[in-house]
């Protein structure tokens, strides 16, 4: 049985490669609902983003939310050096047909945890986790409903890469995250430590443009605009691929490494705000309360990846 999925994001070029990974595997995850936050750019974009990606994928029948406007307590920070003026440049996708739900993209989430079976609905955060928290805030009995939260954000051996501290989702609301990480649910975290070893190499795009599917060079479209900017950063061969992580993680945990450990996030100092500490030594002992990813078969990735994308149209 398909495993029940509701992805929380803010897209972004990675993130739309996730979503369309998701998409692609229907036998493996059942998508109840996208549901839109602000983050690489602002929510009214990020939602039309999110309905642009789904009719990318021919998949019209899964309905998309939008969520929170602004983090929880401080101002929102955006990317648009990073990912475009439109959040998703690159690609020159058609304006969506399809409309967005009526309903708070908070309120979906807390709904669907009430109404489906306990432990049968796993959250896939590929943004900012305002969304999350301001439902576990709302509604704190889906703590124990939730089957899983994997998300994309944190970093520890890698440490930061929109401050020298700290990764641009926890960064953008870390309050939020807080929340997320004290709530006791289970929560898997593909950090930069991950994604940094997961690069989008020239061949690696070429083999997906060469799908020949629409879907195929849209993602190659999108991950030569946004590669531009880490390319000058890093100086790799290749840019990281971040959100793409989660779903893979879904798909094909073996591709994976990593440890449970304790993992609490800074809120207080402006030096390093956002900043995941990761005990992964186990020196304080604290309880775990992450499964904490370090290492990633980046060849076995891009062959899930690419493998996914031929399905599309």
């Amino acid at each position: 049985m398909a495993r029940k999925i509701i992805i929380d994001t803010d897209p972004g070029q990675d993130d739309a490669v996730a979503m369309l990974l998701a998409l692609a595997s229907p036998q493996d995850l059942d998508v109840v609902g996208i549901v839109a936050v602000a983050g690489n750019v602002g929510l009214e974009r990020n939602a039309l983003n999110a309905l642009k990606v789904v009719e990318l994928s021919g998949r019209k029948d899964i309905p998309v939310f939008a969520g929170c406007a602004r983090p929880m307590r401080r101002p929102l920070i955006t990317a648009e050096h990073v990912h475009g003026e439109t959040g998703l440049n690159g690609p020159d996708l058609p304006a969506p047909k399809l409309l967005l739900e009526r309903q708070h993209g908070v309120d979906f989430i807390i709904n669907r945890l009430l109404q489906d079976e306990p432990g049968s609905i796993t959250l896939c955060a590929l943004g900012p986790l305002t969304n999350i928290a301001m439902a576990l805030i709302k509604e704190p009995s889906i703590a124990g409903r939730i089957a899983e939260i994997v998300l994309m954000g944190g970093a520890y051996f890698e440490v930061g890469n929109i401050t020298p501290a700290a990764e641009f989702n926890i960064y953008v609301d870390p309050e939020a995250a807080d929340v997320v990480l004290r709530c006791g649910a289970p929560i898997t975290m593909l950090p930069l430590d991950v994604t940094h070893g997961v690069q989008s190499t020239p061949d690696r795009l070429e083999a997906i443009r060469a799908l020949g599917n629409r879907a195929g060079q849209a993602v190659f479209e999108m991950l030569s605009f946004s590669e531009d900017f880490d390319l000058k950063k890093y100086g790799w061969s290749g840019a990281p691929l971040h959100d793409p992580t989660v779903i893979a993680y879904l798909l094909q945990p073996g591709l994976f490494d990593g440890r449970r450990c304790n993992v609490e996030v800074e809120t207080g100092s402006e030096l390093t705000r956002g900043m995941t500490v990761a005990d992964y030594w186990h020196v304080t002992g604290k309880p775990a309360n992450v499964q904490f990813l370090r290492s990633a078969d980046a060849p076995g990735f891009y062959t899930l990846l690419t493998e996914r994308l031929s399905r599309l149209p």
